[in-house]
Order: C-alpha cells, then structure tokens, then sequence
C-alpha cells in the first residue's frame, strides 16, 4: 500500500467516525432544543456558541489547522441550528392581537418556524400556554413612552408561568391606507389608544378624527376589509405588509426612542448553571406584610445582597383595597447562595414573594 492509498484509507475511517460523531451530535441538538422550547427560549445563542468555540479549539494543536477547524466547527452549529429550526415547526406560540401586532413581530423574531396562535387579550393568550395549548405566550410587559402593562404583571404575578426571557422591540409607527389614498384623502384614523398618543401631534396636525382599537393589526385589518380611502390605520410597517396597505407616512410617532418589552412566559421555570448563569437579570414579585416598614425592611435585603435593582413598580392587588404588590427588576445570579439567602431574608417581612424568572435581554 503506497502513501497515497494509506492516506485515503485513513481519511475513509475518519469519514466514518466523524458522520457517527455528527449523527450523535444532531440527536444532541434535539435534546437541546426540547429543553429551549419548553422554556421559551431561542435557538440563537451567540454567548453559548463562543464558547463552544474556546473550549474546542484547545483540542486542536497544530495552529494552521486550527485556522481550518474554527469555520469548519460553525459550520456544524449552523447545520444544527438549521435542524434545530426544522424541528421547532411544532412549537406553539401564543399572542395577544391577530397577526401583525406587535407581539406577533416580537415572537417571529425569536422562533421563526414555530405556529403562532392569536388570541383576543392578555389573559386568554397567558391561559392558553398555562392550560397547555400553547407552548409559550409572548406578552408586553413595558413600553418606554406608555410605562408598564398591568394586566400583564397582574397574570405574572397570580398566574403558574416563568418569564425566561425579555425582548426590547423598537416600536416604529405609521399611516397606512388602500392602495389609491393619500394623506389629503384621510379623514379619521384608527389604531390603538397608546399608538394615537403617541402620534397625537401628527394626527393634530393633519386635522384627522380618531377610532381606538384593540390592537393596532385589527385597526389595519379594519382598513383593509373596509376599501375607503378615507380611513388610515396606524401600524407597523410589518401589518401593513401583512393586509396589503399602503404606507402613506412613515415613523410618525413622536418619540424616537419608543421600544416595548416583551416576555416570553413558558410552564417551566429555566435554571441556568456555570457561565450561562452570571450576568443575567431576573424578576421578583413580592407582597410586604402591612407593618411599618416593612417595604424599607425589604428593599434593604435586597440592597445588602448586592443586587442592584433596575425596576421597580407597584400594582393594587385584586380583592383587598388599598393592598398592593411590587414588581421587581434585579441584576445578577439568583441562583446563587446569595440568591437563595435573599429569598429566604425577604421571606421573613413578605406575605407572598414569588421568583418569576431568570432571562437575558435579546
């Protein structure tokens, strides 16, 4: 046998070995993803891929080679993201609204393949992934011109499910008609009571009356079904895409720094470990006992644990007047000792406290 043959045998084993390797790989991947779909996670995760990257690289030791096996590595992730995108077609998704809304764009964003299922509000959309149609729910929690959406905090905190991740979505607003209308041929103008705020002096300054809507995707499906150049919707470049209309005026919101937040609510609480642990946030709900004090007691646990504390609201509790709830935004570990030593403390001055979730912002 000369070299050459030598070589080719040698290559024709490492083929064998490695489509076995990768085989098991891919079966890996699936297991993977089982685990992100079940807590509302996406298969995106660029933090996690640099350091599969570090880790296998070490294994190499010639440094030529190594320039080779990095592009050949991400191209095996890319092949498994690909797998792992044909296999979420199954997932299911809840929203609130019809597609277009907001929280439709937010979810496509982040599960590309998965069934997405419209709901007509908040709570029927949260008790469809509680109750198990859905696999996920996709919720506003905030918006930076309009504050936080109570309804959703209300079911966070009453309801089973864990936020396991937060996505901030440039909300950018604009005119849409029928194909043939213009701006002069707009009389009245129809959109959700926070998109009209926030377009008020637009719509002041071309005289339009205004329609409040539900959601902004059935104010442009309004438009759409009802052929009159005379009405505009106020949406999405995305829903005017979605039910054939026009964009007469674009970004007409008048804050330029309009982003809502979205969570991704799942029946599973995520617990990440190692590396994927560090650097998160995570939300605490917490009800104080009615003693005097007893919110300073519990914001200065908070403050000794070392954990900094980038939001904080409060919410009437349903049923009892003048009771009230917090909502909580935290930064760090919580699934630490110092996490669990917080937890415990403000058990001590807390009628109810619930950990919602652990996440990283995408």
């Amino acid at each position: 046998m000369n070299e050459l043959e030598a070589s080719r045998l040698t290559i024709q084993q490492c083929d064998k070995e490695i489509a076995e390797l990768f085989e098991k790989r891919m079966e890996a991947a699936r297991g993977v993803l089982n685990y992100k779909m079940q807590n509302g996670l996406p298969i995106y995760d660029p933090e996690q891929e640099a350091r599969v990257i570090e880790h296998s690289s070490v294994y190499i030791k010639d440094p030529v080679i190594k320039e080779y096996y990095v592009p050949f590595l991400k191209n095996v992730m890319d092949l498994s993201k690909a797998y792992q995108t044909r296999l979420m077609s199954g997932m299911k998704v809840a929203y609130s609204g019809i597609p277009g809304a907001f929280a439709h764009i937010a979810g496509q964003k982040l599960f590309q393949n998965a069934e997405f299922i419209p709901c007509p509000d908040f709570e029927s959309a949260y008790r469809c992934c509680e109750n198990g149609e859905a696999d996920i729910v996709v919720l506003p929690i905030e918006n930076s011109y309009s504050g936080d959406v109570g309804g959703v905090m209300d079911l966070a905190f009453n309801g089973n499910l864990y936020v396991n991740m937060m996505i901030d979505l440039n909300v950018t607003q604009n005119l849409m008609g029928i194909k043939g209308s213009s701006q002069e041929s707009i009389k009245t103008v129809v959109s959700h009571p926070q998109a009209l705020a926030q377009c008020a002096r637009f719509i002041k300054s071309h005289g339009y009356k205004t329609i409040e809507f539900e959601n902004t995707a059935r104010a442009a499906k309004y438009v759409a079904e009802s052929n009159d150049k005379s009405i505009a919707a106020i949406a999405s470049a995305e829903t005017a895409a979605e039910y054939g209309l026009e964009l007469l005026a674009e970004h007409i919101n008048a804050s330029t720094s309009n982003t809502t937040r979205f969570a991704v609510f799942s029946k599973v609480k995520n617990s990440p470990s190692g590396k994927e642990s560090y650097d998160r946030n995570f939300i605490l709900m917490f009800m104080v006992k009615n003693e005097a004090g007893a919110l300073a007691k519990a914001l200065n646990i908070i403050g000794s644990h070392g954990f900094n504390m980038s939001n904080l609201h409060s919410r009437p509790t349903k049923g009892t007047m003048w009771s009230y709830y917090f909502y909580a935004e935290l930064e760090g570990n919580v699934n630490s000792s110092e996490g669990d030593d917080l937890l415990r403390q403000l058990g001590t001055v807390c009628e109810k406290i619930k950990m919602v979730g652990s996440y990283k912002r995408v």
